[in-house]
């Protein structure tokens, strides 16, 4: 029996990184299958991370607002986690020596529980040498963790400049866009960019200098500041990916470029072929190939597809949603009322409620 070995690259890593291992490489395989977010750059000159973080912050905080950052709730969240200490420990603002960081994600905090519980897996040798001190490396005083939807409500009633960390990393779902209605329109917050961001996302849209967003049914006009903070990724550039398919031995049959715009993969895999001599193919949607015999078997469609935006909200379910953050503000309103007129209230929303439970 003739057998075939492939290898799924996943997203690569670009080394170096603060907090978790370098990537692994392989070195056997008869077809790869491999990414390219990054294929056509090389990343920049990575800055001292925490001191540039530390800049967002002040700034933000010597205007009273708020900094939000959209994080990837596996990875990015607890990187940033770890600057933040290094913040605090290195006194790197001492004019805010105990401002609070919230987690807003549930997906998040648990992640951050389990790089916690996982220290010899995940960590690199500087996570290591803090840990065998007897010091968290994601771990400092305020951090607060979010993990109900009540918490989450609550951080925006919190009057206190603070940072907030929430997915999704491109604010197309999740908790974030709730942090972003509520601090979109706010000239004193920051809202910090701290991954990619796909084209037609909310993300990409604020980065590219978006007036005004549409979030619940309701239009945001953009008067917070938008900052990106530069050369952090999690993905690997050019040379970095091209260093990552060298070390197979002997060369793969055929490399497949896939995860990556079009005109990106067509040009990574040309610049490996022409760099490493590696047989190299970026697939369209559609086609087939034998591994047994390496031939093409089918073709896609060569059509480009046009990508429909991601942000497109069933707009009814958005005003269900903003009708129900209304009903939370109302709620609230009421405090100091007579009991016999917030009882006969409570009465009719649970009556609401159980109308409409499933």
């Amino acid at each position: 029996v003739e057998e075939r070995k492939i290898v799924f690259s996943g997203d690569i890593g670009p080394g170096n990184r603060p907090l978790i291992k370098d990537p692994e490489y392989l070195t056997s395989a008869d077809y790869v299958v491999m990414e390219s977010t990054y294929g056509d750059r090389t990343h920049e000159t990575p800055p001292d991370y925490a001191v540039e973080l530390a800049r967002v912050i002040r700034d933000t905080f010597t205007r009273g607002g708020n900094l939000v950052i959209p994080a990837f709730s596996v990875g990015r969240t607890q990187e940033m986690l770890y600057f933040i200490r290094r913040i605090k420990m290195e006194n790197l603002l001492p004019e805010f020596q105990n401002f609070e960081v919230y987690v807003d994600s549930p997906l998040a905090v648990e992640a951050t529980t389990i790089f916690g519980k996982n220290v010899q897996d995940c960590f690199d040798d500087t996570a290591l040498a803090l840990v065998q001190q007897g010091i968290n490396p994601i771990g400092f005083p305020g951090l607060r963790m979010a993990i109900t939807s009540d918490e989450s409500k609550m951080i925006n009633f919190n009057d206190k400049p603070k940072v907030i960390l929430s997915a999704s990393g491109m604010c197309e779902a999740g908790r974030i866009r709730h942090h972003l209605k509520h601090n979109l329109w706010r000239k004193d917050s920051t809202i910090l960019f701290v991954g990619y961001q796909v084209p037609g996302t909310l993300g990409n849209a604020l980065l590219n200098g978006a007036k005004e967003v549409k979030l619940f049914g309701e239009t945001i006009e953009v008067q917070a500041k938008i900052e990106n903070l530069p050369g952090i990724s999690g993905h690997a550039d050019v040379n970095q990916l091209t260093k990552w398919v060298s070390m197979f031995d002997p060369k793969p049959k055929r490399v497949f470029i896939v995860h990556g715009e079009d005109k990106v993969t067509e040009q990574f895999a040309a610049h490996i072929h022409e760099e490493l001599g590696l047989e190299a193919y970026a697939p369209f949607s559609g086609d087939a190939f034998d591994l047994l015999t390496g031939a093409c078997v089918a073709q896609g469609s060569r059509e480009a597809v046009e990508k429909k935006s991601t942000r497109a909200v069933n707009n009814i379910f958005a005003r269900l949603v903003a009708a129900g953050e209304r009903l939370m503000t109302v709620i609230r309103k009421c405090e100091g009322m007579p009991n016999r007129e917030l009882g006969k209230f409570a009465d009719q929303i649970n009556e609401l409620c159980n109308k409409w439970e499933r």
